[in-house]
């Protein structure tokens, strides 16, 4: 299996793609919350790679195929934005108040975490950008002098435990707002927690996309300023 992978080009880009159609398939079936196919993807992939001794550069051979897809992906979120466009400019001031609202909250989680655990300050710095989307977090932890990789699985992570718990979150404190859900949503959880947001309706997809930007931006500002506290 092993030499299969190393010949052939596409196998990355073919197991994940046949990994998150289990899950898709898995959550279809059983709604339950752990079968989030973004999930079931990673935890299949991984454990195909080390049942067949498959090492990850040969994996990412093909699977760097599929990452050129983030960045178009990404930009396609504008488009449910424009069309609640009007929506947005009649809530401009709340949304944007919302969403420096979660990353300042975000910052000083990890600000507090670093200082209750004792993390030296590489540490502190790989975990700042945890909440936005991983093209922004990446370049951030570089600057701050993170460890870049770490703050890809971190983000990662964030991600889909945003993407399977989110709607949970909003019944328990009862956020039925879908301007607020998806502001939530989209600052705190990125693109991953944007496809949950996306489910629940379109104008919380909307609001999260936007979310996800102007998050990113106030994240790379405010990350230099947090990273001087500890």
């Amino acid at each position: 299996m092993a030499e299969f992978a190393s010949s052939s080009l596409f196998f990355g880009a073919f197991l994940s793609l046949a990994a998150y159609g289990v899950g898709v398939f898995l959550r279809s079936r059983w709604k339950f919350a752990l079968f989030n196919p973004l999930l079931v993807a990673i935890v299949l992939v991984v454990a195909f790679l080390i049942g067949f001794k498959i090492d990850y550069a040969t994996y990412m051979e093909g699977a760097r195929y599929i990452s050129f897809l983030l960045t178009p992906a990404t930009v396609c979120l504008a488009v449910p934005l424009y069309q609640q466009f009007s929506l947005l400019k009649k809530n401009a001031k709340a949304v944007l108040l919302g969403i420096a609202a979660g990353v300042l909250a975000s910052l000083t989680v990890i600000l507090a975490m670093s200082i209750l655990f004792h993390l030296d300050h590489t540490m502190y710095v790989t975990l700042l950008p945890k909440s936005i989307t991983t093209a922004i977090g990446i370049g951030v932890s570089e600057e701050l002098g993170g460890i870049q990789s770490l703050t890809v699985v971190v983000i990662i992570i964030t991600g889909v435990l945003g993407n399977i718990f989110a709607e949970l979150i909003c019944k328990v404190f009862r956020i039925t707002d879908p301007i607020a859900q998806g502001v939530g949503i989209g600052t705190s959880t990125h693109a991953v927690g944007t496809a949950r947001a996306m489910e629940m309706g379109e104008i919380q997809g909307a609001m999260s996309g936007l979310s996800i930007v102007v998050a990113g931006l106030m994240t790379v500002v405010l990350a230099n300023l947090f990273a001087g506290f500890y």
